[in-house]
């Protein structure tokens, strides 16, 4: 079974997609920080050379597992030579 399936079926349980949509904006996150690195052509070493840090605080900020600061943040768009900025959304 294919992972996509595997999500697929997963989220066919309400309560399961409950807590998958809780953490979307997370995921929204890790998309768009992995985004960043692929467009710029670096790899995590790079990055995390360019962020003077090692390479294992890359890979945890990507995978999630961490809990970075809004300078965190700012330190890794640049160092893929990006911007980064917050835009208000409507909560519903």
């Amino acid at each position: 079974m294919s992972l996509q399936k595997l999500k697929q079926r997963a989220l066919t349980n309400p309560d399961v997609k409950a807590e998958y949509e809780k953490l979307e904006s997370e995921f929204n996150l890790i998309d768009q920080l992995l985004s960043m690195r692929t467009k710029a052509g670096l790899t995590q070493e790079q990055v995390a050379e360019r962020m003077q840090t090692q390479k294992s605080n890359i890979s945890r900020l990507e995978k999630g597992n961490a809990n970075p600061s809004w300078s965190t943040l700012l330190k890794y768009a640049h160092a893929c030579g990006f911007e980064l900025s917050l835009k208000p959304q409507k909560i519903v």
